[in-house]
């Protein structure tokens, strides 16, 4: 092969591995977002529905409120396995490019680059322990109207769609 394509191909490549590189840092980033949702029921049942469905998803209240009709939930969540395992095989699929771009640049060492493959399960422990780690949800009630209350959360973006999702309440854009 000329130089110029493997010095393309080695150009190309460097740039997906620091592509791939941030979306394994990106997967432990921190995505807490504020939703603020519409309900009718009252606010003593709300606080007891919402206060039920964090004890079913492991969070206990860590701060109450009680004149300003605000609660705070903290809860471990764990790591997954998929992702965990997703981003070790990402991980040695973009050091298998790399190295083979490599091979073809430098064929006298070839066989030693093959080992850099070793590093591929770091993608999986560096998410493995950043990704578990306590979160918080915090929630705000207030009287909007005589027949609507309004509920602004902040917490993990997953977190909030999946209540969104189970209580079935509006969402205010």
């Amino acid at each position: 092969m000329s130089t110029t394509i493997l010095s393309s191909t080695f150009l190309l490549t460097v740039l997906l591995a620091i592509g791939l590189f941030f979306f394994i840092k990106a997967s432990v980033k921190d995505r807490t977002q504020v939703m603020q949702l519409i309900s009718q029921e009252p606010i003593d049942s709300l606080l007891a529905q919402l206060q039920q469905y964090f004890t079913q998803r492991s969070y206990k209240v860590v701060a109450l409120d009680a004149a300003q009709n605000q609660v705070t939930f903290a809860g471990f969540v764990r790591p997954s396995w998929f992702l965990a395992v997703f981003l070790t095989l990402l991980a040695a699929l973009g050091i298998l490019c790399l190295v083979l771009v490599l091979s073809f640049l430098f064929p006298q060492v070839s066989l030693l680059f093959f080992a850099l493959e070793l590093l591929s399960p770091v993608a999986g422990i560096f998410y493995w322990q950043k990704a578990g780690r306590q979160e918080q949800v915090s929630l705000k009630l207030e009287n909007t109207q005589e027949t609507e209350n309004l509920i602004t959360v902040t917490g993990h973006r997953d977190e909030l769609s999946v209540l969104r999702e189970t209580l079935g309440w509006q969402q205010i854009s």
